[in-house]
Order: C-alpha cells, then sequence, then structure tokens
C-alpha cells in the first residue's frame, strides 16, 4: 500500500493541504513540458501523480485506498 503516497512524497496522515503542495510540486517537476529530453517517462509519471492526488484529495477514495489499496478503488476487494 501507499503507493500513491510514495509518489507524492508524503506521510499517510497528511493533511489536504499537504497534499494539495505535494501535487504541484511534483507535477511541475514531472510535467511533460518540463522533460522534453524525456517525454515519455516524464507523461507516464505526470498521469501517476495526477492519480495520486486525485484519489488522496477525496476523502472516500483516500478511505478505502488506504483500507484495500489500490483494489478498494475498482471494487476488488470487496
Amino acid at each position: 500500500m501507499g503507493e500513491y503516497y510514495k509518489l507524492l512524497e508524503l506521510p499517510q496522515d497528511a493533511s489536504n493541504e499537504d497534499i494539495k503542495k505535494a501535487y504541484r510540486k511534483a507535477a511541475m517537476r514531472w510535467h511533460p513540458d518540463k522533460n522534453p529530453e524525456t517525454e515519455q517517462y516524464a507523461e507516464r509519471k505526470f498521469k501517476e501523480i495526477t492519480e495520486a492526488y486525485e484519489v488522496l484529495s477525496d476523502k472516500s477514495k483516500r478511505d478505502l485506498y488506504d483500507r484495500y489499496g489500490k483494489d478498494g478503488l475498482t471494487g476488488a476487494g470487496e
């Protein structure tokens, strides 16, 4: 578990404000336009970071993720 937290370099008890700040920092770092020499890798990383932010910034999705990991988000954990 904790993959999304690791992507954003956050502890599991991070506040919503911490999540937002970490997302912005990571998004700026990995935006494909800022990484033309590794654009494909940066694009993949940017998508992963965006997915992590979408889950961790939504209370119900975050609760599911904390309990069941990614499987909980797809219903596979039930």
